[in-house]
């Protein structure tokens, strides 16, 4: 959410910024949806000084005899406060269209982002590893699958498209990843963990940024609750309308949770195997900052997200996402793409965003800077994958496969396999 002060202050920077993003100018819009608020707002308090005056003039007209001009002054005070309904009800239309506005305008890119229409625009931070070198044509993930225990025809009978029921030691090994990854944010990198709600209310979504906008792309329970797509919104939301210590910051939080997504805007994409499904199990980053913490906190999140893939021995490259290709609610992203070799590209794994005070002022965080009593700043927050479990499954099984369709276990898993080496084709 944008503070129509800082709009006020300086349009021209503000429709620049837009700019960079490929959005259309809106600062003389939403200019003068805030000067006609402001001026009802004026119109609604000279108002109200109007009628206290006369109210305070009929008790002395009273007192001097004149009953005829007292009669006068409480026809003028009903006649004022008669107008007044008229113009709460207009300011308060006005308010929420232009709050409304607000809501739809994504978020200002930092300078250093590249400007760009989609990803092609995207630039290499840096790589890792070098891809493994095979002596037979490496399988993608859904036709290793097929005889490791993951079915998708049984998960389309039940479900429909975009599911998929995983058995045994592949079951197994997906659980396993998402423990290891659990274990090494808060074991190696301080991360709290949380089990959050995965039901979440309206205020929750516009708080992070999906609604109103991303409605198409989430799923809505009969009661009006929200399946949440990451949960980004309900650890970001922990802190909506708090006003937080300092010294309680910076507030780090992981989870592992199920995640839903409707992928409404990704027909016809990724529609073979588990790359991008209904329903996925995901490890979240969270973090809620001081203005001056959140540069360090944005690299160190993605030098912990890296850290899995490391530990791992997935190769990945860091790409620093352009104007066109980031989130509604970033300022600057970081994606995280692995190898695959079945596929002979890397794909996304891992996105870390900052997003300054942007989610904050949606949810009304904020926090009372150290030695004072009275004033209140917005937090910062960031969020970034941890990883993505499924797409994490798929890299493990494509780069660690095997001549015979089996899948070798990475080290850093087997404690968390009972020791299982490899998998083998059922």
């Amino acid at each position: 959410m944008h503070d129509i002060r800082l709009i006020r202050d300086d349009p021209a920077a503000f429709d620049t910024g837009l700019a960079r993003r490929g959005v259309a100018p809106v600062s003389a819009e939403l200019l003068a949806l805030d000067e006609r608020r402001r001026k009802l707002l004026t119109d609604l308090q000279v108002a109200q000084a109007s009628a206290n005056a006369a109210a305070k003039a009929i008790g002395a007209l009273i007192g001097q005899g004149k009953k005829d001009e007292a009669e006068a002054k409480k026809a003028e005070v009903a006649a004022i406060k008669a107008s007044m309904p008229k113009i709460e009800t207009e300011a308060a239309e006005v308010e929420a269209e232009l709050d409304g506005r607000l809501a739809e305008i994504p978020n200002l890119p930092y300078p250093d982002v590249p400007e760009g229409a989609d990803e092609d625009g995207n630039v290499i931070v840096k790589h890792w590893g070098e891809p493994a070198k095979f002596d037979f044509t490496p399988k993608e993930h859904d036709e290793l699958g097929k005889a490791l225990g993951m079915d998708f025809d049984a998960a389309g009978t039940v479900s429909g498209a975009r599911f998929v029921y995983l058995k045994g030691n592949l079951a197994r090994l997906n659980r396993a990843l998402g423990q290891f990854m659990l274990d090494t944010q808060t074991g190696t990198h301080g991360y709290t963990e949380v089990v959050p709600p995965v039901l979440v209310r309206d205020a929750a979504m516009f708080g992070t940024g999906q609604l109103p906008k991303f409605a198409d792309d989430l799923f809505q329970t009969t009661d009006g609750r929200w399946l949440i797509p990451t949960a980004e919104v309900s650890l970001t939301n922990y802190v909506q309308g708090q006003i937080v210590s300092e010294v309680e910051l910076p507030i780090r939080f992981t989870a592992l949770t199920n995640c839903f997504r409707a992928e409404a805007g990704a027909a016809g994409r990724d529609t073979r195997g588990i790359i991008r499904q209904h329903q996925f199990e995901k490890v979240e980053l969270v973090s809620i900052v001081t203005p001056e913490q959140s540069e360090e906190e944005h690299e160190r999140m993605t030098l912990a997200a890296e850290s899995v893939l490391e530990a791992l021995g997935l190769p990945y490259r860091r790409m620093l996402l352009c104007t066109g290709d980031m989130g509604f609610t970033a300022k600057r992203t970081f994606d995280l793409e692995v190898w695959l070799p079945g596929q002979q590209r890397y794909r996304e794994i891992s996105s870390c965003s900052t997003c300054g005070d942007f989610q904050a002022r949606r949810m009304n965080a904020r926090y009372r800077p150290a030695g004072e009593t009275k004033g209140t700043r917005f937090v910062h927050t960031l969020n970034g994958s941890g990883l993505a479990v499924g797409r994490t499954l798929v890299a493990v099984m494509e780069n660690y496969q095997t001549a015979s369709g089996a899948v070798r276990v990475p080290d850093a898993l087997r404690p968390y396999m009972g020791g299982v080496e490899a998998i083998e084709p059922l």
